[in-house]
């Protein structure tokens, strides 16, 4: 039998980030001591009212198909919590509930983005961004930053990166890896730019709960009536709310054409998401579990504040103090300039496992994860001071 898969299977690369949790899972099956902080996942449980809730859905019988795009309670929960905590003005008809954010991300790929299009991606990136401009058939545009601009994109560079061809810039605020937000004023900046064209803007805003520092988030789709026009907003309940496993993404935006075109694509694919998932979040949306949200969130501001200290202490190490999402991008170039030669070794040497900054486009640092305890923090980092000191 001929094997031979698909062309487009052949456009993407396997996750950094879930290769090197899967291989720290081994070996910690294997006995060995591994600590690992490359997963993106709140070492928190699911707060007890979200499970009560997702009880009572199946004691009720809220176990039948739903419509696409979501329950109209849910859109209607995800349009309230939009407008109380963002300022924005949106329909239910404008709102679309996913298998988590990876799959409105897909969706929207999907539904904009041809052959040849370009899509304006800030480096460092989330892995998958540019994966799926691959898949759908067009080209990641890298737009390379650095520790000085706390790895956000200038309103210049991203002139600068501008073609006939762009069809989309992402933005991510917090930022997975980096944990970078962006001001209002920044985010001004970039709308400024954007003014004349029809450049799409994905806003990931997935970690939009998890800041610092008591900084306040500013929405992208806020900026102005111009950019509410232009940004699809993209959000869930995995990281800030600990619901990982229940996966629950949305999206919002206010073109129509969009949200039928991807509500059609749903249909074909996974259909509705979960519907026990659908009732119970809508428990996390109208804040009723606000007091564990700021629990988790406290707890991972502690846990920053302890391990940028210890890194700054490191020779060799440095480390920009990130002020939202639960990662460090722990600078190396010091010491080495080949981030996956580097982590391989400090695993196989040390057991501690981190993500190469190269699976997210900027070599030369690694992620480290401090969405775990402070003990394995502090553990972990010893460790790696160690490997550090004796690195050759």
């Amino acid at each position: 039998m001929n094997t031979k898969l698909a062309k487009r299977m052949d456009t993407l690369s396997p996750s950094m980030t879930i290769a090197i949790s899967t291989l720290a899972q081994e070996l910690k099956a294997e006995g060995k001591d591994v600590l690992s902080f490359s997963a993106g996942e709140p070492d928190f449980d699911t707060p007890q009212k979200i499970k009560d809730a997702a009880i009572e859905a199946l004691n009720t019988a809220k176990t039948k198909y739903t419509a696409v795009a979501g329950t109209p309670e849910v859109k209607a929960a995800i349009t309230k919590k939009l407008k109380d905590e963002n300022n924005l003005e949106y329909k239910a008809s404008d709102i679309m509930v996913n298998v988590g954010a990876k799959h409105s991300l897909f969706n929207i790929f999907q539904a904009i983005i041809d052959e040849g299009d370009e899509v304006i991606i800030p480096a460092p990136y989330w892995v998958t961004y540019p994966e799926l401009a691959k898949y759908s058939g067009g080209v990641p545009v890298e737009v390379q930053t650095n520790d000085a601009s706390e790895f956000k994109m200038t309103a210049a560079q991203l002139k600068d990166a501008i073609t006939p061809k762009t069809k989309m810039l992402i933005l991510t605020t917090p930022s997975n890896p980096t944990g970078s937000v962006y001001s209002k004023s920044e985010l001004e900046e970039i709308a400024e730019v954007l003014k004349g064209t029809d450049i799409w803007v994905i806003s990931d805003e997935m970690y939009e709960k998890l800041i610092y520092d008591d900084l306040k988030f500013t929405a992208t789709a806020s900026i102005s009536d111009d950019m509410y026009q232009r940004t699809i907003t993209v959000n869930g309940l995995s990281k800030s709310v600990a619901m990982t496993g229940w996966r629950f993404g949305y999206l919002a935006t206010p073109c129509v054409e969009l949200i039928k075109a991807m509500t059609k694509l749903q249909s074909q694919s996974t259909s509705n998401i979960n519907s026990i998932t659908q009732h119970a979040s809508i428990t996390a949306l109208l804040g009723e579990v606000n007091d564990d949200i700021e629990m988790m969130r406290v707890e991972f501001e502690k846990r920053r504040n302890i391990a940028c200290d210890l890194f700054n202490e490191i020779d060799g190490l440095s480390v920009v103090k990130p002020q939202g999402a639960f990662y460090l991008f722990v600078n190396i170039k010091e010491v080495e300039e080949n981030s996956l030669e580097f982590c391989k070794k400090m695993l196989a040497d040390t057991g501690v496992a981190v993500v190469p900054g190269l699976g997210f486009g900027l070599d030369g640092y690694f992620r480290f994860s401090f969405a775990t305890d402070e003990a394995t923090i502090k553990e972990g980092i010893s460790r790696i001071a160690s490997f550090v000191g004796t690195y050759k």
